[in-house]
């Protein structure tokens, strides 16, 4: 059995369970024995930001009710596409999502809720749901488990401090006190290890640099494996924890996908691995499995239409050219940062490692187990977190069935940097991502029908994300705004706080 003292989530330490295994009952002992006063109920609007209800507890009554029943919201001033002649929801909370508020004085509960209709089924067009389906979908097909996580890139902006400056654009894993962020970010991590995020490791990035007296500061914040629908959750919260400790400090934080002209973009990386039986089956011996191919090409097969979920801003295409690091071409390698889908290492090599660096230690080593992954590599921050990881399952699922996916794989596979000139020959061969919010939605006009197959994506959420890309009338944006730089700064100062 499996020992919770350890863990960060005082709801699963004090319960002695998993929280996936949270009820009713759990949650209301713990706000009765934790003496917890309020109770937030969050959920994500339409702009992707999370929204909040506060409750005050004033018995167990009341506790019971709120979370057998949920509460009534106002969907139309949520959404868009709810129309205010009949926009009431329901909002109900999913007990695994209950954490305790890090940063509240009184002491708070909060939890994630999920949209209902009027008939209490759940909303069909809200983008948690449409993940639902989209996983369910592809487990129903496959038999095979999707699992990912999110490596989260964000910028610190905050007074120059002149002691110790690190070296512009060098601040990959640099440390303390050159990198000054370090300790915002640990605390960070502690509070979103609390609220049940699965946390890998955080580092400074690559982005630093001063702009009149304004110091900008890149860091990353990487998750482990786990659920999709967890992995979401993980990602929706960090960046509310992030923004409340920024606020907390009197620094800013930022998600956009580009800070500023010749300087690292940030972005929102997606590993995902595929699980038969709970074994990860991305590796055959020792190289990539065919399954593992056939989801490749199924994401490259659909890339140009995964960026209207994972690209949702006119900023998001000056982050995507190329020498940024920041892929611009469909294909994919292996441990190449040029491309669009990367298979980064995985432990296949000696499992002797850990013996060779202590060779003082006698005692038996665990051995490396299999946790391949495959990097998704053109999302940013201002991505539909739930929309986005519902089109890579829906992506995954697409190449598993398509004919031909391992031929497909094949063609689009590059091992060189395809940003260097002599390489210039394969760039050339290569289909290009959309550059433009209006080329992302043509693109998904285009390939609708999968996304719509078996209602996973409904129309009208297709025809309202079109539509609201669109709307931004950005094609040719690039040339529009080639060495505009107060265009381009007014861009970023709007895009600043993107969702």
């Amino acid at each position: 059995m499996e020992n919770y003292e350890m863990n960060s989530n005082l709801l699963e330490k004090e319960l002695n369970k998993s929280r996936n295994d949270f009820t009713k009952q759990d949650i209301m002992n713990f706000i009765e024995n934790s003496k917890i006063r309020m109770l937030n109920f969050r959920y994500i609007g339409g702009d992707g930001r999370l929204k909040t209800l506060n409750f005050n507890i004033n018995s167990k009554k009341h506790i019971d009710e709120l979370l057998s029943t949920g509460e009534r919201v106002d969907g139309s001033s949520l959404f868009s596409y709810v129309e205010a002649s009949s926009s009431d929801l329901y909002v109900m909370p999913r007990y695994r999502t209950a954490f305790v508020n890090p940063f509240s004085e009184i002491p708070t509960l909060d939890i994630l809720c999920s949209y209902f209709d009027k008939d209490g089924q759940p909303l069909a067009s809200s983008s948690d749901y449409v993940m639902r389906k989209a996983n369910e979908a592809l487990e129903k097909s496959t038999g095979l488990t999707l699992q990912a996580m999110g490596e989260l890139e964000y910028y610190v902006i905050s007074q120059k401090d002149p002691n110790f400056a690190a070296v512009e654009q060098k601040g990959y894993h640099e440390s303390m006190p050159f990198a000054k962020s370090e300790k915002f970010r640990c605390e960070a991590m502690q509070a979103i290890a609390q609220a049940g995020g699965l946390i890998k490791y955080g580092h400074s990035e690559v982005g630093n640099f001063i702009i009149n007296d304004i110091s900008y500061e890149q860091n990353e914040i990487e998750f482990t494996p786990t659920s999709v629908e967890d992995a979401a959750d993980n990602l929706l919260l960090a960046k509310w924890i992030l923004r409340m400790l920024a606020y907390k400090h009197g620094v800013t934080v930022s998600f956009t996908p580009k800070i500023s002209v010749g300087k690292a973009g940030s972005g929102l990386h997606i590993h995902y691995r595929l699980l038969k039986d709970g074994k990860n089956i991305m590796i055959e011996g020792n190289k990539l499995s065919d399954i593992a191919k056939k989801s490749i090409a199924g994401i490259l097969d659909l890339a140009p239409s995964l960026t209207a979920f994972g690209n949702t801003l006119p900023i998001s295409y000056l982050r995507l050219v190329p020498h940024q690091e920041a892929p611009t071409s469909i294909c994919w390698g292996d441990r190449n940062r040029s491309v669009l889908v990367r298979v980064p290492l995985g432990w296949l090599g000696s499992n002797e490692m850990a013996q060779i660096a202590n060779p003082q230690d006698k005692t038996q080593l665990q051995t490396a187990v299999n946790k391949q992954t495959v990097e998704f590599r053109c999302p940013d921050g201002s991505a539909d977190i739930y929309l986005l990881l519902a089109g890579l399952s829906v992506a995954i699922r697409h190449g598993i069935e398509m004919k031909d996916a391992l031929k497909l794989a094949e063609k689009l596979y590059v091992n060189v940097n395809i940003f260097k000139d002599e390489h210039a020959d394969v760039a050339s061969k290569l289909k290009n991502l959309p550059v433009s919010c209006c080329d992302s939605a043509d693109c998904l006009n285009e390939q609708r029908s999968i996304y719509q197959k078996d209602n996973i994506f409904t129309k009208g959420t297709v025809d309202g994300i079109i539509q609201k890309l669109k709307s931004y009338d950005d094609k040719n944006l690039s040339e529009r705004l080639y060495r505009n730089h107060e265009e381009i700064k007014k861009m970023v100062n709007t895009n600043l706080h993107c969702a």
